[in-house]
């Protein structure tokens, strides 16, 4: 079978700036004192990654993004001696990020997209979360723009931290503590590579 005059896809790589990009998580507190107790948000700076993004065929377009599991940091109104107790705790005995050092998202495709407008997408992805040494598939929508050579992507989307085998803090002998769910957005810029 014969290919000629078929046009060829040509995928475009573009790799994620952490500069630029911002990821960030949200945790609720639950029990007794909750209205006394935090709501930790949590900044992701430590970012990297690619989307493949082909214009003529976008539904073959991939993204693969690696977070370093150490790099989250408490941010917001918080004393400086809660936010060192809170990461203390979030990288020890929560995301227990000696063993576990990397957050990876895989999607080699997504589950849908459409195209909005010149170089706006709305994209439903279902890739595969690997967090705390468990792959699950998890769901996010995200708006894309195409634009010269940056793409930018934003969105947001919720887990269950029990769904990774991550048990939620609790202080104060359990009268404050998180809940099992929390959301996260993300604002992510990529520059195209030569």
């Amino acid at each position: 079978m014969s290919t000629a005059g078929t046009p060829q896809t040509t995928k475009v790589r573009y790799l994620i700036e952490a500069k630029g990009s911002t990821f960030t998580v949200w945790a609720f507190a639950t029990g007794m004192l909750s209205a006394f107790g935090h709501n930790p948000t949590i900044a992701i700076p430590d970012l990297q990654g690619e989307i493949q993004f082909a214009s003529d065929t976008p539904e073959g377009s991939s993204l693969r993004i690696v977070i370093q599991a150490a790099s989250l940091a408490v941010t917001g109104d918080i004393s400086a001696k809660d936010r060192q107790e809170i990461e203390r705790r979030m990288h020890d005995e929560v995301l227990e990020t000696d063993g576990f050092p990397e957050i990876i998202y895989e999607c080699p495709r997504p589950s849908s997209i459409q195209k909005m407008g010149d170089g706006l997408y709305v994209v439903e992805l279902r890739g595969d979360l690997a967090l705390h040494g468990v792959t699950r598939s998890q769901p996010v929508s995200a708006r894309v723009t195409v634009k010269g050579d940056v793409v930018r992507s934003a969105g947001e989307f919720s887990l269950r931290q029990s769904d990774y085998e991550i048990k939620p803090v609790s202080a104060a002998g359990g009268t404050v503590k998180l809940k099992d769910e929390i959301k996260l957005s993300f604002d992510i810029f990529a520059r195209k590579q030569a």
